[in-house]
């Protein structure tokens, strides 16, 4: 895409590139989402970047109208396997803000300079300034949503100072903290990847800290989303005691325990209402690449965490589970070529390819196979009891050093020894295919499942075509060319729905890996 293709989304105020590039007015020192609402700068005066973070330092400051730096996530991220790719994907998870620069280029395998250089040539920034972004947004949402002073809230969002975080607020917000939480009372949120709601469920502790209610927040995304598909599929595999889905279709509510770096959380995320204000999906055939961009929505989302320092990564780690950064439009395009998957595509718009909130428990489960319910009796004899039982949740899984004993079944052993050991890395920005080789090659798992795992807790879109481990040759005559590339995941879920494949299993024979 050049910058004049760019300028004409931007007129067009179109949502489909919303995250994928940002634009800066040169005369108002202001950089916004291309879907911003405001009058439309002239030409000359608007400069283009890659990322919220190259625009902050390049000297301009978010728009309070149309908060760029609340955007979903570029799709682009999922996708790629090279080094850029897997970079921001340990980035969103909070690797830099945990273990410096230099233990970000430790789990990539680079210098921290070669890192350095790389990102800067195609985010127009480097880590630190990219994390910097990052912090930035979390502690605004913090102070929209907490009481907590600033203080600590500034330590909690990651950052090292209180002159920094003051000085980077100023910055990129153009107001202290102070007034950023001022300016939210009475104020309304923007439709973007992580803001606050407009009508919060819960209220600020007058001691500091999110009240009981937990943290409200929007979880954005782009173009259609098949709301009720998603939460169906997770309803059908929650695990008791760590999951629950209350309610019925249209007012679900999905719950779940984490286990976060410094503490622990629990998440819910509403499924939004059908109908003409809460549209789970648009009709079929909105969904074409030609369309504007204007389905773009939210889920609401509340986080209750023992530790706010853990916020910013419980989001992205919902925002996988729901695959929230994808492109609906560039998979429409591609796969509704295909005489198979086309018509099922143009039936179901927006229909998203689940990941994982942790793929070390996601791999267990895969590897554990059947029902829930026999997931769900490892962590009643191996999990962490939460303090207070809150519903239906009433443990965390069991991570992998806990099940390593004789009385686990043997793959599952085989595999949690490997992910104890660091043999098999499962992490944000893992190298998908040396996972996928490591996985393979453990006792009780094999090839099929390896892929699905990929898919699954690794948040691969490009597994389930021609080239997946296993199919017969006249499932790869279905797809000679490879024509469902990148997004074969989502191809899968399309046959999945249809009933064209077994519900959860990549295509192939007897055998294969059944969801979790």
């Amino acid at each position: 895409m050049d910058d004049e293709t760019r300028y004409e989304a931007v007129s067009s105020r179109d949502a489909r590139f919303d995250g994928e590039f940002f634009f800066a007015v040169v005369t108002t020192g202001i950089y916004c989402r291309p879907s911003c609402p405001a009058v439309t700068p002239k030409r000359v005066n608007v400069r283009f970047f890659p990322s919220a973070a190259a625009a902050q330092a390049a000297g301009f400051r978010a728009c309070r109208r149309c908060r760029p730096d609340a955007v979903p996530g570029s799709a682009e991220w999922n996708v790629r396997a090279d080094l850029v790719g897997r970079a921001m994907r340990f980035i969103g998870d909070g690797v830099v803000d945990r273990e410096g620069v230099a233990g970000l280029a430790q789990r990539l395998g680079y210098s921290a300079r070669q890192v350095q250089r790389q990102l800067t040539a195609e985010l127009g920034a480097g880590p630190v300034a990219l994390a910097r972004a990052r912090r930035a947004h979390t502690a605004r949402v913090l102070l929209q949503t907490t009481a907590l002073p600033v203080t600590e809230l500034a330590f909690a969002a990651g950052f090292a100072s209180i002159r920094q975080f003051n000085d980077t607020m100023r910055e990129i917000y153009a107001g202290t903290p102070s007034e950023l939480r001022a300016a939210a009372v009475g104020g309304r949120g923007h439709g973007g990847g992580t803001v606050t709601s407009p009508r919060p469920r819960s209220r600020p502790v007058p001691g500091g800290g999110p009240a009981a209610g937990g943290i409200p927040l929007r979880l954005a995304y782009r173009g259609p989303y098949a709301a009720a598909e998603i939460f169906d599929f997770l309803a059908e595999r929650a695990v008791p005691g760590v999951e629950e889905v209350r309610g019925g279709p249209g007012p679900r509510t999905y719950r779940r325990t984490l286990r976060l770096t410094y503490g622990t959380g629990i998440a819910e995320v509403e499924e939004p209402p059908a109908g003409p204000r809460g549209r789970s999906r648009p009709p079929a055939g909105r969904v074409c690449p030609a369309a504007r961009g204007g389905d773009g929505g939210w889920l609401e989302c509340r986080l209750r965490l023992t530790d706010l320092r853990d916020l910013s990564t419980a989001v992205q780690r919902l925002r996988r589970l729901f695959d929230l950064d994808a492109d609906p439009y560039a998979v429409a395009e591609r796969l509704g070529a295909d005489p198979v998957l086309g018509p099922l595509v143009a039936k179901r718009p927006g229909l998203r390819s689940p990941g994982a909130a942790d793929p070390e428990e996601m791999a267990v489960r895969i590897v554990l196979g059947g029902p829930p319910a026999r997931a769900a009796e490892l962590v009643r004899a191996y999990g962490k009891p939460l303090d207070a039982a809150d519903g239906g949740l009433t443990h965390l899984f069991p991570e992998p050093a806990e099940l390593t004993g004789a009385d686990v079944p043997d793959p599952v052993r085989a595999l949690c020894t490997a992910l104890a050991d660091g043999t098999v890395l499962l992490d944000a920005g893992a190298d998908r295919a040396a996972a996928e080789r490591a996985l393979a090659a453990l006792p009780g798992v094999g090839p099929r499942t390896a892929a699905y795992i990929r898919m699954r807790a690794l948040g691969d879109p490009d597994v389930g075509g021609p080239e997946a481990g296993g199919r017969t040759e006249a499932e790869r005559g279905a797809d000679p060319e490879g024509a469902w590339r990148p997004w074969g995941a989502y191809a899968l879920h399309h046959l999945w729905r249809a009933g064209l494949l077994p519900p959860g299993e990549l295509p192939a024979p007897a055998g294969a890996a059944s969801a979790a």
